[in-house]
């Protein structure tokens, strides 16, 4: 159940930055996240103890994915007026401050022993699903304010 949430955002993000020919509207966007999360879903597993290290490094991907996400996102908002990154500044931090307490849940993780586990796995969704919703905002603010 984690790693479909972890891999919605992810695939999200990816439509939402993927490179084409013309901009596609928020509306096709959603359209394409919620298809390849049809699809992922079905591929996805809820990891056990013993599966630990592959949760580890599946977050610390997604991790990753999120930085390059939330670069992309800010350089966008640079490019736009002063107004606009006035405003978006706030928002850009508290999704860097969540991605910090995301990271700190990874840490966690790592130390998790097998009677933490199921406690350390709901807790890094709940961070996880929280930067995921907090980024979803961010890039329909910016869709909204921006043009695309």
């Amino acid at each position: 159940m984690k790693h479909k949430t972890w891999l919605l955002t992810v695939l999200s993000v990816a439509a939402f930055t993927g490179g084409c020919d013309k901009p596609a509207t928020t509306s096709e966007q959603l359209d394409k996240v919620k298809e390849k999360t049809a699809e992922v879903a079905q591929d996805m597993k809820d990891y056990t103890y013993a599966q630990k290290a592959e949760f580890t490094a599946k977050m610390q991907g997604q991790l990753a994915e999120i930085d390059k996400d939330l670069d992309l996102l800010a350089a966008k908002i640079e490019k736009s007026s002063d107004a606009i990154k006035a405003e978006a500044q706030p928002k850009l931090q508290a999704l860097r401050d969540q991605r910090v307490q995301l990271n700190k849940q990874l840490d966690e993780v790592k130390n998790a022993t097998e009677s933490t586990w199921d406690s350390v796995k709901a807790t890094s969704k709940k961070a996880y699903n929280e930067l995921k919703d907090g980024f979803n905002q961010a890039r329909q603010w910016v869709s909204d304010k921006i043009a695309p």
